[in-house]
């Protein structure tokens, strides 16, 4: 028999009170302690809690990458992690890559070229570019890497595989693509 089960017994329909935690994070160079119930996104952390809207929730699956941040030094998806698990990280929104005034090298190559339409995916998409070719100055290889002597580790196969997990639904991925190649040969 389960716990708490009576036979004979409707089953509560009562619904349980949330648990509640304090998490501890670096976002965007500033700390930051919440109280958050244990089963809140980073993602909704981040847009409801702290009110930083630029990570975007798209499919909410992990698919979409619209909510793409750099998690330590990697980039995650924000939809597929508890804030919870993030205790002590340091968290990379879109909003601490640059401002208007002070864009990142990528946000101005995104705009020079054109990399994008709507904009709805284009936060994930430049924190996602950014930690990419942070990941190639690692050396780190992607699953399409023939040779690992070749310096830089990035042709079109490799940008196609390594920016796979962000969707663009406009169809900009040349532009995108332009983007982030021409920031990476000017070795940035």
């Amino acid at each position: 028999m389960l716990p708490g089960f009576v036979m004979g017994q409707a089953p509560s329909t009562a619904e349980e009170p949330p648990v509640l935690s304090k998490v501890s994070f670096t976002v965007n160079g500033k700390a930051v302690e919440l109280q958050v119930d244990t089963r809140t996104t980073l993602l909704d952390a981040l847009r409801e809690h702290l009110k930083l809207t630029g990570t975007k929730k798209g499919c909410d699956h992990g698919q979409c990458g619209a909510c793409t941040v750099i998690c330590g030094g990697r980039r995650i998806n924000s939809c597929l992690t508890l804030a919870v698990m993030r205790e002590g990280d340091r968290i990379t929104t879109i909003e601490g890559l640059g401002t208007p005034e002070k864009m990142h090298p990528m946000q101005k190559a995104f705009v020079k070229c054109d990399g994008f339409q709507c904009g709805y995916c284009t936060p994930g998409q430049i924190c996602s570019a950014v930690a990419m070719l942070d990941e190639i100055k690692a050396g780190i290889p992607s699953h399409v890497t023939a040779d690992l002597t070749v310096k830089p580790l990035l042709n079109g196969a490799e940008l196609r595989e390594r920016m796979s997990g962000n969707l663009c639904r406009c169809g900009a991925y040349s532009n995108i693509a332009d983007a982030i190649t021409e920031l990476a040969g000017r070795g940035a």
